[in-house]
């Protein structure tokens, strides 16, 4: 898709991965390359692309069922599920999709789906499971692995384990750890260093150590910050509250409060008294976030380029109907780059209107 506004900063966007690939030396050697190699570029440049429709008629519905946590505050998961459904669409692919929503942590309840969805009578051809925590789910991820009725698609993850014995077909996520050290270098650039900070973080988890720890570690390193507490607030708001009351009242040092996602985010941002003094960063630049960015209450976040996800999921789905299974990388990582307060709303829009190009519209 062509922006058609501040053509100028385009290349930021598009260029922003592949500058990341080469200057991050924190984030796993994974994410440096996992999006180069022939299959990954030419992939991502079919999601960013206009849609070509499957290669011949289909006879059938597509069946899909979609577990995920689309219940919390956080519109990622939802704009994920309109992003891949207008693809489909797009691409003349007739589906069905049975949604099994929870909220991020409701573990139980997804690993019920997940046996409700294995045990079910319906034939499935695609499953997709947006797990509330990638070790917690380990079990439930290998159990639909290992079904030869459906292929396995996972998505806000991208770390395979090695030890396991079955594996998904596919995984779809945005680099946490890149949107980490991203994060890092542009507050050190902007704050400058031996900052005292603070942090909400979510789930004990490897998704949270990428949001969390990597940013701690970096700003740590390279700008000699120093870290005052860190409250877990299971990415719920309501934990996002609690941190940012404790912080605000015990550590009036903090100059900077860092949240590992968007419920949290809004959570500190209602809590906080004033949060243009102790500053607010976030996660994921949901619309939510952006509308705090405009307000000047949110100081940055990491944006993904959210509808690249479920773009490329509504593909993936096209190639292995095609027979092209090949072509779809192991992993896909989607686009991700920082959008701050100091930005012109112009510049904002523009990089709305590809992120949500799908789950934007009306």
């Amino acid at each position: 898709m062509i922006l058609q506004k501040n053509t100028n900063f385009l290349p930021r966007l598009f260029l922003f991965v592949s500058v990341f690939f080469s200057a991050v030396v924190m984030a796993s050697e994974r994410d440096k390359f996992v999006n180069e190699g022939n299959i990954s570029r030419k992939f991502q440049k079919t999601v960013s692309s206009i849609s070509t429709p499957v290669a011949f008629s289909l006879n059938r519905t597509i069946h899909i069922a979609l577990i995920y946590p689309s219940a919390d505050i956080s519109d990622f998961w939802v704009k994920s599920y309109q992003a891949m459904v207008s693809r489909l669409e797009e691409l003349h692919i007739p589906y069905v999709i049975d949604e099994f929503s929870t909220r991020q942590i409701e573990h139980a309840l997804q690993s019920r789906y997940v046996k409700q969805v294995i045990n079910s009578e319906e034939d499935y051809d695609f499953v997709i499971f947006g797990p509330s925590e990638l070790t917690i789910q380990a079990e439930n991820i290998q159990a639909l692995s290992a079904e030869n009725r459906f292929k396995t698609f996972i998505w806000a993850f991208h770390t395979p384990n090695p030890s396991w014995e079955s594996k998904p077909d596919a995984w779809f996520d945005f680099s946490s750890s890149l949107g980490a050290i991203a994060l890092c270098e542009f507050v050190i650039e902007e704050l400058g260093k031996g900052i005292a900070f603070a942090m909400n973080r979510g789930i004990p988890g490897i998704t949270d150590n990428q949001r969390s720890q990597d940013f701690s570690d970096c700003v740590e390193s390279k700008g000699y910050w120093v870290k005052m507490y860190e409250h877990f607030g299971q990415y719920q708001k309501l934990g996002g509250i609690d941190g940012a009351h404790l912080i605000e009242k015990n550590f009036p040092e903090v100059t900077l409060l860092h949240n590992a996602n968007t419920a949290m985010t809004m959570g500190a941002i209602e809590a906080l008294t004033d949060p243009q003094t102790l500053m607010v960063t976030g996660w994921g630049g949901t619309e939510k976030e952006i509308e705090q960015i405009k307000a000047d209450t949110l100081y940055a976040t990491p944006m993904r380029m959210n509808d690249d996800l479920g773009v490329a999921t509504a593909e993936a789905i096209k190639y292995y109907l095609e027979g092209r299974e090949s072509e779809v990388p192991d992993i896909y990582l989607g686009r991700i780059t920082i959008v701050n307060r100091t930005m012109l709303d112009e510049e904002i829009d523009d990089l709305s209107r590809e992120a949500f190009r799908y789950s934007g519209k009306d």
